[in-house]
Formats: structure tokens, C-alpha cells, sequence
């Protein structure tokens, strides 16, 4: 088929399909969201317009914003769908490398098609070229390697035979998932080729369950029997394997508490008696108190993220770690006895070996029993009271109000915590995102519009700070413009209070994180009006000062987000000193000395038991 490379490119695009986890078939490639330039427009844009009734196209606002979007759309699939996005060269590129970042850190796939400047170098420098003097081979584009887990500039449109294969293995590989970066020069985008017609053919994909090497598996066994106080740990390698009822079979046949990390929350209904509670810095006291008695811990499907583990302070220090993950990479953490396989695969085939073992119930019965003590004391926060609304009582009455196929996100400063620690998950199949791999300000907003293109089941509501409104807010007109509905809280106290907690905790003076800390010309500085942006933006708009209130606009918040077909925002004032305390350490880098006028001024470094940012 005589094709150019952008033609290829798109028809290759609409023949990969996907099987989901419940045996569905769909689009690999489900949505592009593009904004077009110089670079991408007369190559890729008029491809996608030849194919537009196949595969659709999003116009998004910011390019940050529109990547941040399909990582969002990627973690409501449980990775088994991938979303595009395509920019101009120069500036239009750079902006999608911090989605690149969200979607590295958290092994999202996410497939970028950034334009780039002419092979020929005819008309050199071209409009927002960035000329590198000792590397003439080199554009920004090469920014996105640090934060891809493949990458390639396509230099002859042939090339997409070869690369094409290598990128949708990263794209739907358990172990290697992450986002793919194609390059694509605007010269060869329009340039020529007689490709294969097998290039075209189509293909599914399905999740492909590694087993786990017999003699490992063996080992794990016999150290599992040889434990008396273990705790299955749930990461969100669970969620993607579609593994959550197995492990929790698991935990059942065996007798083993549970415990979440942040990507595996709401894997284990809140009540059920195995379940202690989310693990680490943001999570609950139950889990940690168990993670600190147990002499073996089985992580399954985690990578063991500082928040995770506290710093490494939350286990014994003679604990023994075993780990089930599709990646080695994150197997072998910590010296761990290092189970490679898929997890629903490994847990089963683990299980026939330890039969017909259990642990003791006294053990047991502890995950139930610290759970109820951590639930006492989230009830004891969420309890009314008058006058302005915590972040506990506001993330209780979305949980009261959501039904158990509903999805809820948020992913910086101090709402991960709340979250996190303070949810009640009530159905049978993960519903939360929590995007705290790299903890990105504005992936609130944008993320949520991706979910709520995916999750249809349901209703998406994120809840966020005003700092991560005014980071990025420009996806909130992308998705009334398109008409995708979802509900915003927003959470107004006056500045980025959680880094003012981090900063003064460890003894800094407030500076700069609070808006009455920050530099002004202005005796009484403006104040944003958010209803009145969101308004603006095209988002049905509701306001909130006490919990009543709040209660009362969320209800018609969910009718107005659904029944008009766009985001429903609501903005509410929050307090910006109460917060859920897991009780964990988290390592942070503290200064040793202070300068005179610092320790004059009565700041004074101190070491805390309990942070976090």
C-alpha cells in the first residue's frame, strides 16, 4: 500500500485492538488528543482526518494537558487501553514531557507523536527549532528520552515496520509499561512508502500471565510456611493483572491479613475481615501497625515507593520480603526473594503449593480488630461540625454519596492522604486514582477528563487544591467542549498548605506557600474568583462554606455533571491545618545549620515523626 509515513502511521493505529480484563474486545488506540501546529497538522493531521470516523480526535488546550488526559484515560482502562497525543515541534513537544513523567512513574502506557524539525535541513532553523551548536542530530524532542521507556525519531517512513512492533510491545507489556515517544519530523511525515499490507492487519492484544519460575515459587512457599505473622501487601500490578478477586482467595484460603498501597486502593472491599487498611505515609495507622509486626511480607504487584514503605521505616528491620511482580526491575528491590510472573497467575499457581497452610487466627483477627480502631478514629474526623469543612469530612460526604461503580482521582498535596487513609470502598473492582508515582499538580483536572471519556460505568469525581486548579485548568473547557462529564471539587485554603505544613514542621519559617506568606505589593492582594473561571470555562458551577452546603451542592453537582454533559465544578473552603495522620515516617532532607538571622529569627530544625507533601 503506497502510503506516507503519517498514513501508515494512523492505519496501524486503527488496526490494533485490545481484549480487556473482562473479555471484551476494544480499540488498542481508543482516542488521539491532539493540538495541531506547524510540524504535525499537514502530515499526521490530515491522516487522522482521512480516518477520523475510526479513530477519534480531541482537541485539547494545553499539550500537557491533553497527555495528561490520555494517562488518565490509560489508568480507567487498568492499562488496556492507550491514549495518543500529537503536538507541533518546539514548544507544543516539551509541554507533553511532564505527562511522560506521570505515566513513567506510574507504568501507564501512553503514546506521544510529538512534530519534529526537517531531516533535509534545507530550511534550517525553522520556526521554534532549538539549534544545539555541538550536536546537529539533536532537537528537543531528545528531552523526552529521560522519560520514555521507548523512543525513536522516525527518519525514513520504512522505519515504521520495524518500530511499530517495538512500540505496542512496550505499550502492552506487564512488565515494561510506560509511555512510547515517536518522533516524527514534518518531512517524513508526508513523505511516501509501499509498506507491507501484514503491517495493516489487525491484531489483538491480550494480557499475556507469565509464570513464575517452579523453584522460586517453591521457595516462596516454604518461606510463607515458615512465617507466623504475614501480610499480603496489594499494589497496583494487581489492578492491571485483573487480580484482585484471586488475591484476595488467597488471602482467604490462607488466613493473611491485607494491606493496600496507594495505585491498589480500593482492591479490597473496607469491610471485609482480612483487610487492615492502606499501607505507609498517606495510608492508616491500622496497616502500618501491622506492617511493623510482621515477620514476612509478600508484596505483590508494587514498587515500593517511599510513601509505600514509609522510607523503608515501616517494616521490622528483620522482616522477610518476598515480592511477585511482572518486572524484575521491582522484584529484586531490598533484596527480596524475587517471584517474577503475572499475578493472578502467580498467586494461583503459589497457592496449590502452600495448601493446605494457614496462619494462626489470633494473627489473623489483628487486621480486623486495628482496622476498627483506624475506622473509629476517620469517624471521629468526619464528624460534623460547624463552620468550615476539613478535608476528612469533605472526602466523607463524596464517599457517602458515591455508589460503588462510581471512580474517584486526585493526585497532589494533601488530598492523597485524605483520600488514601480515609476512603471506604464498597465495590467488587478497583474505582480510585491516585496519581502519587510522580505527584502531578493540574493531572487532577486533565486526568479526569480522560477518565471520564473511559469510565462510563460510572461517575468520575476529582477532588483538588486551588494551587492545582490554577496549575493547569485549560482541560476543563476540552471536556464541556466535548461533553464529558465530571465533578471537580475544589478545595480552597488559600495557598499550597500541605508543602506550609511539610516546611514548618521541620522548623522553616512560613514563606511563600501560603498566599499571606508571599510577596505582594498589595495590602489586601485579589483574591480568584474559581466559580466564576469555572464558570467562564463552561462548567456548571457550585459553591459551598459548611458541610450542609457542601453535602447539599455535591448531590446536584453529580445531577448537573450528568444531565448537562460537562464538568460540574464545586468549589468549597477548606481548612488548611486538619489532616488524616497515618502515623509514618517520611524521609525528607533537613537542613544542619541555619544561618544566624534564620536561627534568630526562632526557626528551629527539628525531626518529626510524621510528614508528608
Amino acid at each position: 500500500m503506497k502510503l506516507t509515513a503519517a498514513q501508515a502511521l494512523v492505519a496501524w493505529l486503527v488496526a490494533q485492538r485490545s481484549e480487556t480484563l473482562d473479555g471484551r474486545e476494544v480499540p488498542l488506540f481508543p482516542a488521539v488528543f491532539g493540538i495541531f501546529g506547524h510540524g504535525n497538522v499537514l502530515g499526521l493531521g490530515t491522516a487522522l482526518h482521512e480516518r477520523r470516523d475510526e479513530i477519534p480526535v480531541w482537541r485539547g488546550n494545553t499539550e500537557q494537558g491533553m497527555a495528561l488526559a490520555a494517562v488518565g484515560y490509560a489508568k480507567a482502562t487498568h492499562r488496556r487501553q492507550v491514549g495518543v497525543a500529537t503536538s507541533s515541534i518546539g514548544p507544543g513537544a516539551l509541554n507533553m514531557v511532564t505527562a511522560a513523567g506521570v505515566a513513567h512513574a506510574n507504568r501507564l502506557p501512553l503514546l506521544l507523536l510529538p512534530g519534529d524539525t526537517f531531516t533535509t535541513r534545507a530550511p534550517d532553523p525553522v520556526l521554534q527549532q532549538v539549534e544545539h551548536f555541538g550536536d546537529a542530530t539533536a532537537t528537543v524532542n531528545d528531552a523526552f528520552r529521560a522519560v520514555s521507556r521507548y523512543f525513536d525519531r522516525i527518519t525514513r517512513p520504512e522505519q515504521l515496520i520495524s518500530t511499530l512492533p517495538q512500540a505496542v510491545r512496550v505499550l502492552t507489556d506487564a512488565a515494561d509499561a510506560g509511555p512510547v515517544t515517536l518522533a516524527l519530523p514534518q518531512d517524513v511525515q508526508a513523505e511516501t512508502y509501499d509498506f507491507p499490507d501484514a503491517l495493516f492487519a489487525p491484531v489483538v492484544h491480550r494480557l499475556v500471565r507469565a509464570r513464575a519460575d517452579r523453584r522460586t515459587l517453591a521457595e516462596a512457599a516454604a518461606a510463607l510456611r515458615a512465617s507466623t505473622r504475614p501480610l499480603l501487601v496489594l499494589g497496583g500490578g494487581v489492578r492491571y493483572s485483573g487480580a484482585g478477586r484471586t488475591a484476595l482467595e488467597f488471602a482467604e484460603r490462607h488466613g493473611i491479613p491485607v494491606v493496600e498501597t496507594t495505585a491498589g486502593r480500593t482492591l479490597v472491599p473496607h469491610a471485609h475481615p482480612l483487610y487492615a487498611g492502606p499501607l505507609g505515609v498517606t495510608g492508616s495507622a491500622s496497616a502500618n501497625v501491622m506492617a511493623a509486626a510482621a515477620d514476612l511480607v509478600l508484596a505483590v504487584g508494587t514498587r515500593l515507593q517511599d510513601f509505600t514503605t514509609a522510607s523503608w521505616t515501616v517494616f521490622a528491620p528483620d522482616v522477610r520480603l518476598v515480592t511477585i511482580n511482572a518486572a524484575r526491575f521491582d522484584a529484586v528491590k531490598h533484596g527480596a526473594l524475587a517471584v517474577v510472573g503475572d499475578a493472578d497467575a502467580t498467586l494461583t499457581d503459589l497457592t496449590e503449593q502452600l495448601a493446605p497452610w494457614r496462619v494462626d487466627p489470633q494473627w489473623t483477627s489483628r487486621a480486623a480488630h486495628h482496622r476498627g480502631t483506624w475506622d473509629a478514629h476517620i469517624d471521629n474526623l468526619r464528624a460534623p461540625t460547624p463552620g468550615t469543612p476539613s478535608y476528612a469530612q469533605v472526602v466523607s460526604v463524596v464517599n457517602e454519596l458515591s455508589g460503588p461503580s462510581d471512580y474517584v482521582m486526585t493526585a497532589s498535596g494533601g488530598m492523597p492522604g485524605e483520600l488514601v487513609g480515609g476512603w471506604r470502598a464498597t465495590g467488587a473492582t478497583p474505582t480510585m486514582d491516585v496519581e502519587y508515582g510522580f505527584s502531578c499538580m493540574g493531572y487532577e483536572l486533565a486526568g479526569a477528563w480522560g477518565a471520564a471519556m473511559a469510565h462510563t460505568d460510572g461517575l468520575v469525581t476529582t477532588l483538588l487544591g486551588d494551587g492545582s486548579y490554577l496549575m493547569l485548568n485549560s482541560e476543563l473547557f476540552s471536556a464541556a467542549f466535548a461533553g464529558h462529564p465530571f465533578v471537580a471539587v475544589v478545595c480552597d485554603n488559600d495557598g499550597y498548605a500541605v508543602i506550609a505544613r511539610l516546611q514548618e514542621g521541620q522548623g522553616g519559617a512560613p514563606f511563600n506557600n501560603f498566599y499571606a506568606d508571599c510577596r505582594s505589593v498589595h495590602a489586601d492582594p485579589p483574591r480568584v474568583d474559581f466559580a466564576a473561571h469555572a464558570r467562564a470555562l463552561g462548567c456548571a458551577v457550585y459553591t459551598a462554606t459548611d458541610l450542609d452546603e457542601f453535602r447539599a451542592a455535591y448531590a446536584e453537582a453529580r445531577t448537573a455533571a450528568v444531565g448537562e454533559s460537562k464538568p460540574a465544578v464545586l468549589v468549597v473552603r477548606t481548612q488548611p491545618s486538619s489532616w488524616t495522620e497515618a502515623g509514618a515516617w517520611w524521609e525528607v532532607g533537613v537542613p544542619e545549620h541555619l544561618s544566624g538571622r534564620a536561627a534568630h529569627a526562632g526557626a528551629k530544625p527539628r525531626q518529626v515523626r510524621y510528614l508528608r507533601s
